[in-house]
């Protein structure tokens, strides 16, 4: 069944190679398009990505990103307030948006016959918006109820933001997407209008229309809407504080009553994806599978939650999609009557032994197959494309690096994974966490 499984995707790799029609331009006012022509249904993507994200906020300001992606959906000079959503829905389609530390994303998903629709709107608030002081107000105690129900209501929520900022302590990574809460109920008209002037421009931006398409008129439409939009001179260079090297190992313990079963959390600083060098990212995505993957197949399950049943759950993790440094992280629930060192002590066994042994040819076949089936399966999803495009795209890499990454990941060694694991597995470039519910937990 293996064989077979992984003789099908070999005969799908031909038709994966052709299915991704990809095309590139720039306009005049230095705005991106990317264009990815699938024909398969009559429906299209239209995603607007803004190079700039929680990362890229004013100190004092945390939240603002994601507060102005909110103000957004306000009036413009031709639509009133919450119409953009009303009309996208009246013509059969839908429309959300995003922020992450990266970027702010906002996408609508329609009939192909829609597009000309939607990039009309979507130009228009990226140079038009009007917003007022009681939208200010009003939208500011939505984005604070949304951080009280996904935030100040969840013990895990804030212990990650804990551990987060400790990792980071310079860059802006450490500091919430969402904001910090006391700064999030000062952000004001004007703290959103100058994050608003200066980012939201054609030359910070990039548009990704994925479906049903043709290149040569999706360009003329870009320049019909977005290429009469001038370039933002005083756009700033993206530079942000980075992190000093780190020589201690950093270690907290978060106590909340509502914590129902403790747990332990180590989190690495680890590379990220880089232009033209992506091969230490891929060895990572290797070792998050291999020492944490699936229980029934990775160190961590097999020696933790089989062997000795000494947790009940465990984890790897890592993604490489940042502009900056990423993490990889582990997680491990004890099992009852284990104590939180006696499970973290275990846990380091098993990182020590994966160090010291050999890795199974047929596990790094197996991943490898798994990994070129995710690849193509992709694919079929055309918003996921679009969104594979654009947050790369946003993140410094290139269309060759996301179209070369399935065969980076391809062509991962054993040697690659044990090279990148010896420089990520730093106790002194790392938190170790733990999560309970009370201190006699904790000892």
């Amino acid at each position: 069944m293996t064989r077979l499984f992984a003789g099908l995707v070999l005969m799908m790799t031909a038709f994966a190679a052709q299915a991704e029609n990809v095309t590139t331009y720039e306009l005049d006012n230095g705005m991106e398009v990317v264009v990815i022509e699938d024909n398969r249904a009559p429906v299209v993507v239209h995603m607007l990505w803004y190079k700039v994200g929680s990362a890229d906020e004013p100190v004092g300001a945390s939240g603002v990103a994601h507060f102005l992606e909110h103000l957004l959906f306000k009036a413009t000079d031709v639509l009133e307030s919450g119409e953009f959503s009303s009309i996208v829905a009246a013509n059969g389609g839908s429309d959300n948006a995003f922020t992450s530390y990266d970027y702010t994303a906002y996408f609508q998903r329609v009939a192909s016959d829609r597009l000309e629709l939607m990039m009309q709107m979507e130009s228009s608030r990226m140079n038009n918006l009007r917003i007022t002081a009681d939208d200010v107000e009003t939208e500011r105690q939505v984005i604070l109820e949304e951080r009280n129900q996904r935030t100040e209501n969840s013990p895990n929520a804030l212990a990650r933001e804990q551990f987060r900022a400790a990792l980071f302590q310079n860059h802006r990574y450490g500091v919430p997407v969402i904001g910090w809460k006391h700064e999030m109920e000062q952000l004001d008209l004007q703290d959103a209008l100058d994050f608003y002037d200066l980012y939201y421009s054609p030359n910070n931006a990039i548009l990704v229309v994925a479906g049903d398409v043709k290149p040569d008129e999706v360009l003329a439409l870009a320049k019909t809407y977005y290429g009469v939009i001038p370039a933002e001179e005083q756009l700033p260079v993206r530079e942000r504080p980075q992190e000093p090297p780190q020589r201690a190992e950093r270690r907290i313990t978060y106590v909340d009553p509502r914590v129902s079963q403790p747990y332990l959390v180590r989190s690495y600083l680890a590379p990220e994806r880089d232009p033209g060098a992506q091969t230490e990212a891929a060895a990572l995505v290797y070792l998050a599978e291999l020492l944490g993957g699936s229980p029934f197949t990775s160190a961590l399950g097999q020696a933790l939650q089989f062997d000795t049943q000494t947790a009940i759950y465990t984890n790897a993790s890592y993604s490489g999609s940042w502009l900056d440094d990423a993490t990889f992280t582990f997680a491990v629930v004890p099992s009852d009557g284990v104590s939180l060192s006696e499970a973290e002590t275990a846990m380091d066994e098993v990182i020590s032994a994966f160090m010291e042994g050999e890795i199974d040819p047929e596990r790094m076949e197996s991943i490898r197959t798994q990994l070129r089936a995710s690849e193509i399966y992709a694919l079929d999803n055309v918003q996921g494309l679009a969104q594979r495009y654009g947050a790369a795209l946003t993140q410094s890499l290139t269309v060759a690096d996301v179209q070369a990454w399935p065969d980076v990941l391809q062509a991962v060694t054993a040697e690659d994974i044990k090279a990148v694991a010896a420089k990520v597995f730093n106790k002194d470039q790392a938190v170790t966490g733990w999560v309970v519910a009370s201190e006699e937990e904790a000892r």
